[in-house]
């Protein structure tokens, strides 16, 4: 299913490429913490400033997925990686989000970074919950009901890890 499938860095220029399916993934209210009015200009500031870096997934120039890569904390927590992750929907199923994360990692590593942590896997998205497992994260703690879930209510948030 990846046949053909390209993961390149893009610029803030490009960023509204992804804006057809960025923003209903955030306004669904189930997977993000971001603000459910998030704009495109807050949401391409966040994903494209330094030191964040935003890369894409396509196939025939159809941009299927996407993910950013910055550091998890600044000064002496710069080491570890942060990655967020979204794919399209007509996209999902076809190994993605698995190739993101692949690509992720080894340009973790490429970057310096010694490790990898997500501080918000929302516990009722568990294909994610799965799929991060499978790629080498352990949750290390819950955020008992740290996410307002739009149709569920307070739900846990997962922090992941693992080193790179």
């Amino acid at each position: 299913m990846r046949a053909g499938l390209v993961l390149r860095e893009i610029g803030a220029d490009e960023f509204a490429r992804v804006w057809p399916f960025f923003l209903p993934i955030v306004a669904a209210g189930d997977t993000y913490v971001y603000p459910l009015e998030l704009g495109l200009e807050q949401a391409r500031a966040m994903w494209t400033t330094p030191p964040a870096r935003c890369f894409v997934a396509e196939r025939d120039d159809q941009v299927l997925g996407c993910y950013r890569l910055a550091p998890n904390f600044p000064g002496l927590g710069d080491h570890v990686a942060n990655g967020s992750y979204m794919v399209a929907p007509e996209a999902r199923g076809q190994g993605i989000a698995s190739a993101m994360c692949e690509h992720s990692l080894e340009q973790a590593r490429q970057t310096g970074f010694t490790a990898m942590q997500f501080n918000c896997v929302v516990a009722s998205n568990t294909i994610a919950v799965r799929l991060w497992q499978r790629h080498g994260f352990r949750i290390v703690g819950t955020v008992p009901g740290g996410f307002r879930h739009a149709r569920l209510g307070p739900t846990d948030l997962y922090v992941m890890h693992r080193t790179l």
